[in-house]
């Protein structure tokens, strides 16, 4: 073998570029070589050429073999499409040589085609770029389902050109695209494309290279979807599976709470055995509740719910007894809320069977307080047995309530007759049942009703008249207006001031309707110099005391002169100018003496009501004190 041909083997080991095979024939030139020396070189370069060139394609094939087999190994493995896209146009860039490849796909339900992943791409207006159906070389190769190719993107008349995606190509700086379509049956999803920012030719090798990368692409895609597709449908059939468990569940709950309630009705149970046993099926905390009045009336005939908490109403024939609260369950199932209501139901059954049974009871309490009321003069030894079966302290102070519904609407006395004795009915059954709770006495009377209740620790009448309108007012969801007497001590000791009490809280209770307030609880101590007139005590000396008290006690620690003063202010149609000239001070003088009284009554004592009381207490605090001295 000549030296010349060893040569060619060298360059051929160390796959030695092209221009290196012209080098043997120019030194052998060089040095002189004969015509057919150099013939003989020339063929044996030649030769060696067709080897290169063979050699070069086997490595293409078998790196375009070993990115193929790597991608249908992505397939295979398939679990974030993203990043098999990814590395299907990764592989695409690097063996055709591009300098950008990407790949776009079509958006059925917007109607255009929007870029779905990028390689070698700068340009963040052409990454997110949307086109739309048919625009562009990618609409040629959609609308054909063939491979396009152009060496000069913008010179290229044979595709749709718009200001959108010359604007992103032009941005990105490619000339040279090849695209090729990604079909799934007859329907191309999109184009992959390889393109260079210079013109160049691809070769057919290139685009069928790029078509087999598109297939994988799309088989990925249509793989991607399948899975999709089976894990809703199994994530459907588990939800379905999930419901059908516990619908079944709450079946069986339902079931054995109407037999639990069932059993407590008919051996006798009481409601919180009742809130027991759905406490127990549902899985929450039940309660029985008399002071949830506003959750429970918006319940009407359902549960409803209230915060994280959930209330049904326990009521009778528009009376609202109380409520069932369960809490602990935020989310309830439809049948686990109508177990609520039936248990709900059932506990007004248990509280009707309770209250028919304490009617009895009832009617002897109405029956004392009417003696009380009618017959003062009965034996005092007889009313106090009567009181002690029925458990009343009658030692304690004792505090005559008058109550009646005020409703809006008809004015008094022109309600049908039925209406007004259902009302009738239903004030005295819920009076009957406060004044029961708090061992005391109830009676219908004069259309309304009369308690008579004994006053607990830290109490007077005024609290007493109001706890009462409250109480019984939620309880029948209607507004109850309440009127109370002064306190009568031991009144079985005193039954003769018992009769002249409710008087008294008559007059009250009517002032409170003539004033507009309907609805609201008050003894004569709330409602001033009328409150005065009205109560049989004429507390003269205690009104004085709630209106001007306290500038009293301010002028006697500090030895002031607000009293006179005010009265001087009152005396001048309420002037200061005038009231400095009658006390002959500085009118700055009579204005801080003024604000200083503010502070001390409240900002509203100059209020016509208020500056009527103030100076009707200055003229009977001046009536009861001493004369002084001459």
């Amino acid at each position: 073998m000549s030296h010349e041909h060893v040569s060619y083997l060298e360059l051929l080991a160390r796959g030695a570029a092209t221009e290196a095979y012209d080098r043997p024939v120019l030194l052998a030139r060089a040095s002189g070589a004969g015509p057919e020396a150099l013939a003989g070189l020339e063929e044996a370069k030649q030769l060696a050429l067709r080897v290169r060139a063979e050699l070069e394609g086997r490595r293409r094939r078998e790196a375009e073999l070993s990115a193929l087999f790597a991608t249908a190994h992505d397939l295979a493995g398939l679990r974030d499409l993203d990043a098999v896209l990814r590395a299907i146009v990764q592989r695409a860039r690097a063996l055709l040589g591009t300098e950008v490849s990407y790949l776009s796909l079509n958006d059925p339900v917007a109607g255009d085609t929007y870029m779905r992943v990028t390689e070698g791409s700068v340009s963040a207006r052409f990454q997110q770029v949307r086109l739309g159906m048919g625009e562009g070389l990618g609409g040629l190769v959609a609308q054909t389902a063939r491979p396009y190719v152009t060496d000069d993107y913008f010179g290229d008349e044979r595709f749709q050109h718009t200001r959108t995606i010359d604007t992103a190509v032009r941005d990105e700086g490619l000339v040279a695209i090849l695209g090729v379509p990604l079909t799934l049956g007859s329907q191309v999803i999109g184009v992959l494309f390889a393109a260079d920012r210079r013109a160049r030719v691809f070769e057919r090798e290139q685009v069928a290279l790029l078509g087999s990368f598109a297939a994988h692409a799309a088989v990925a895609i249509d793989t991607a979807n399948l899975l999709a597709e089976t894990r809703s449908a199994l994530a459907e059939l588990e939800r379905a599976n999930d419901i059908i468990r516990e619908h079944s569940a709450v079946i069986e709950r339902a079931s054995e709470v109407h037999d639990r309630l069932s059993e407590l009705v008919l051996r006798g149970g009481g409601v919180h055995d009742v809130a027991e046993a759905v406490s127990e099926v549902l899985g929450g905390t039940v309660d029985f509740t008399e002071t949830t009045a506003g959750a429970a009336r918006r319940a009407g005939g359902h549960a409803v719910r209230d915060g994280d908490d959930w209330v049904a109403a326990v009521s009778a024939g528009g009376e609202l007894l109380g409520a069932l609260v369960l809490r602990g369950r935020p989310d309830l199932d439809p049948v686990d809320l109508r177990t609520l209501e039936r248990a709900a139901l059932v506990t007004s059954l248990l509280l009707l069977a309770r209250r028919s049974a304490g009617e009895a009871e009832q009617r002897v309490r109405g029956e004392l307080l009417d003696d009380l009321l009618d017959a003062p003069d009965r034996d005092r030894r007889l009313l106090r047995e009567r009181a002690a079966r029925l458990r009343t302290d009658s030692d304690a102070p004792h505090v005559v309530l008058a109550a009646r519904i005020d409703r809006a609407g008809p004015a008094v006395g022109t309600e049908q007759p039925g209406r007004e004795s259902a009302d009738r009915q239903r004030l005295w059954s819920a009076a009957s049942h406060l004044a029961a709770t708090r061992h005391g006495l109830a009676s219908a009377r004069d259309g309304g009703t009369v308690l008579l209740l004994p006053l607990g620790p830290g109490e007077d009448a005024a609290l007493l008249a109001r706890q009462t309108a409250a109480q019984l007012g939620g309880a029948l969801c209607e507004p109850v207006t309440v009127g109370a007497s002064a306190p009568v001590r031991a009144p079985l000791d005193h039954p003769d001031q018992v009769a002249g009490a409710y008087q008294e809280a008559r007059r009250c209770l009517d002032a409170l309707r003539l004033l507009h307030r309907a609805g609201e609880g008050a003894a004569a101590e709330d409602l001033g110099f009328l409150g005065l007139l009205l109560a049989d005590s004429r507390d003269i000396g205690g009104f004085v005391e709630r209106t001007i008290g306290q500038v009293v006690a301010y002028d006697e620690r500090r030895g002031t002169d607000l009293l006179r003063t005010l009265d001087a202010y009152f005396a001048s149609g309420m002037s200061p100018a005038r009231t400095k000239d009658d006390l002959h001070v500085h009118v700055n003088t009579v204005a801080q003496r003024l604000e200083r009284v503010g502070r001390l009554l409240g900002p509203d004592w100059q209020s016509p009501p208020r500056a009527l009381e103030i100076q009707l207490a200055l003229r009977l605090h001046a009536l009861a004190a001493p004369p002084a001295r001459g």
